[in-house]
């Protein structure tokens, strides 16, 4: 073996150990904080709810029951119904606990597509540069230029109503943040130490990239990724509350359920806290763990 294979070979098992210890000492950092642990405790408990949806729902979520009620009058919490019923006699609590499986569906495969497709564009732009990258950021400038909601709800006007166009159009909204955050990560990789050392004994740039920058530079993305599911929740309710969700009336949404009760808030204020606070709790978690993790892996903010 050469001397200049050697130090090649020396250099690829240090850039992994590198990200491997990265990865080893956030972790770590991330089970000692008590807010963090907050957070991933209400995602497991949503997760938990949306996958088990069928088996802790009392009822069907969308058999009416128009017996319960009685004109201007929607029964609240009581022992029978632990949420109370809505305007067409349906148990609240079922339509909760299946309200998670749609709203928690909506933003994991949104933020995907838009992680997906933005660390392609930043991956490219940030190893590659000159006037591929003036292109590629010239366009995310333009994307970032137009209010995130608004933006939204123009794709998803245009794609019509449905929860595929609901995923597209806030996916589509979390590519430019994520694309212009790797591509600055990418830049600060690009002139570290190891990947000047790469370059001189002769490693391919696709394998430097994809190997080593690609691996080191991810960490703020799963960051970013990771607060950009609890915005896009609330995104999700929000074009569901603007008529803009799936055409289909029996989706218990909790952007939906918000949306229906708008007439019945003077009488039935439950029907907009239960869903509003599945909402409110959900997002916290997301939150709460985006937070640790940003914590955890920039040296800036640990404790």
């Amino acid at each position: 073996m050469s001397l200049a294979e050697a130090e090649a070979q020396h250099l690829r098992i240090g850039g992994v150990d590198e990200a491997t210890t990265l990865w080893r000492d956030a972790m770590d950092r991330l089970r000692h904080n008590p807010s963090a642990i907050v957070g991933v405790l209400l995602i497991v408990l949503f997760v938990a709810v949306a996958i088990f949806g069928p088996w802790l729902a009392p009822e069907p979520p969308n058999l009416p029951h128009l017996e319960r009620i009685t004109p201007g009058n929607f029964p609240g919490p009581s022992a029978d119904h632990w949420f109370g019923v809505d305007q067409l006699g349906r148990d609240e609590l079922s339509r909760v606990i299946y309200g998670a499986r749609y709203s928690l569906l909506i933003g994991v495969v949104s933020v995907a597509i838009g992680a997906t497709i933005g660390m392609i564009v930043g991956a490219v732009a940030g190893s590659i540069g000159g006037r591929i990258d003036n292109v590629l950021m010239r366009l995310m400038d333009m994307m970032l230029a137009i209010p995130g909601l608004l933006f939204a709800i123009a794709v998803a006007a245009a794609l019509g109503r449905s929860l595929t166009s609901v995923m597209i159009a806030i996916g589509v909204v979390n590519i430019a943040p994520i694309a212009r955050l790797l591509r600055g990560s990418m830049l600060a990789e690009r002139e570290r130490d190891y990947v000047l050392a790469l370059r001189s004994v002769g490693v391919k740039r696709r394998r430097i990239t994809l190997n080593h920058m690609l691996p080191n530079a991810t960490a703020p993305v799963i960051v970013q990724a990771t607060l950009a599911l609890a915005t896009a929740i609330i995104d999700a309710a929000g074009l569901a509350f603007l008529g803009l969700g799936s055409a289909d009336p029996g989706i218990p949404e909790w952007g939906r359920m918000l949306a229906e009760t708008q007439s019945f808030l003077q009488h039935a204020p439950h029907l907009a806290f239960f869903p509003g606070a599945a909402i409110v709790l959900s997002v916290l978690g997301f939150n709460l763990l985006g937070d640790g993790l940003r914590e955890a892996m920039d040296p800036k903010l640990r404790r």
